[in-house]
């Protein structure tokens, strides 16, 4: 008993610290149900920022509670744990999507701004040869390449804002479904028991928390391991450029392996925050390495996104020119945060005892 004592995760109090952890999880995930339902989801401006506010909270108790039973996955009564992850899981799809095509909108426009010169997308879209703030013969002194650029710039701007709000307008609308369907009554029912109650095995008393923890620790590292960081170590290499710029309309296959170790990295976070609780240290490098994952997450998706709107047909050639432009400078950003994860990675390793 005495070794318990010395070990907050060890013996009976694994147990606890593990069900300490969800309850709190499935706390914040209530309270932000509610403030939802308080501001009824609305799209007022008044009240658009609260209600974002709470289906991020939404979907960071509902990432967080879903990883932790899969992590210890052994404390937790099986069958149980094994129904409710995958609701949990659409749960915070669902939600994630409405924000995701925003943020891409924005993030595309922006890299349009920043390509072409021009300053306003997608509100020049009815005149393509107009460049705001430059006189008529500024046009000339442009490079050649910018100014076929900013003939379809502001088409291209007009046509991804159109595809995106519509995506988004209808992520919005199936948020809403789904947040008044009786399967997600059914996934609020069982947090609400989490809140109070967590089914816990028997080996909850007897094993430690470390080992499983160590277990996703490994697996993280493991997922890195395979991952062309030497290629990576070289921004914007050509071999991963040949692949990221073809016109293949299937995802790129090289991004999988990343997407997959930043899925990692977050249940690596999570299983830390089990065992520390608000104690858990800052891991610099860590958390480095995951804004470079999610950058890159960002810009393959973006990507994705200005070959789709490519495809459109019957879109003007100076259009499509430009929307090939956005596609590759997007590639490059997925090239260069691989770069930035890496040089994130390696000076974590290197400072490992």
């Amino acid at each position: 008993m005495a070794q318990q004592h010395l070990d907050p995760t060890a013996g009976p109090v694994a147990g606890d610290t593990l069900a300490a952890y969800l309850q709190a999880q499935a706390t914040e995930f209530l309270r932000a149900l509610r403030q939802h339902r308080e501001t009824g989801g609305t799209t007022a401006t008044n009240g658009v920022e609260e209600a974002v506010d709470a289906a991020r909270a939404l979907r960071r108790s509902a990432r967080r509670i879903s990883g932790t039973l899969h992590t210890f996955r052994p404390f937790l009564d099986e069958g149980w744990s094994e129904g409710m992850r995958p609701e949990l899981a659409w749960l915070s799809g669902t939600l994630a999507r409405e924000h995701a095509y925003g943020a891409r909108l924005e993030r595309l426009l922006a890299a349009l701004h920043r390509l072409s010169g021009s300053s306003a997308f997608p509100a020049q879209a009815s005149d393509p040869d107009a460049h705001p703030g430059t006189h008529p013969g500024a046009r000339a002194q442009l490079p050649s390449e910018k100014g076929a650029l900013t003939v379809g710039a502001a088409k291209a701007g007009a046509l991804l804002e159109r595809q995106l709000t519509l995506a988004r307008t209808r992520a919005h609308s199936a948020a809403l479904q789904a947040l008044g369907s009786s399967r997600f009554h059914a996934v609020a029912d069982n947090v609400a028991v989490l809140a109070s109650e967590v089914p816990l095995t028997a080996s909850a008393s007897v094993t430690g928390l470390k080992p499983l923890a160590a277990a996703a620790d490994e697996r993280l590292c493991d997922a890195v391991a395979g991952l062309p960081l030497i290629t990576a170590g070289h921004p914007y290499n050509a071999e991963a450029l040949v692949h990221g710029l073809s016109a293949d309309t299937a995802p790129q296959p090289q991004d999988s392996p990343w997407h997959q170790v930043r899925l990692l990295l977050r249940l690596h976070r999570y299983a830390r925050e089990v065992l520390f609780g608000d104690e858990a240290p800052v891991d610099v490098r860590l958390l480095t390495a995951g804004q470079a994952l999610d950058r890159h997450r960002d810009a393959a998706e973006a990507a994705a996104a200005a070959a789709s709107a490519a495809r459109t047909p019957r879109i003007a050639p100076a259009t499509a020119y430009a929307l090939g432009v956005l596609h590759a400078d997007q590639r490059h950003e997925v090239e260069a945060a691989r770069f930035a994860f890496q040089r994130a990675w390696m000076r974590e390793t290197v400072g490992t005892p």
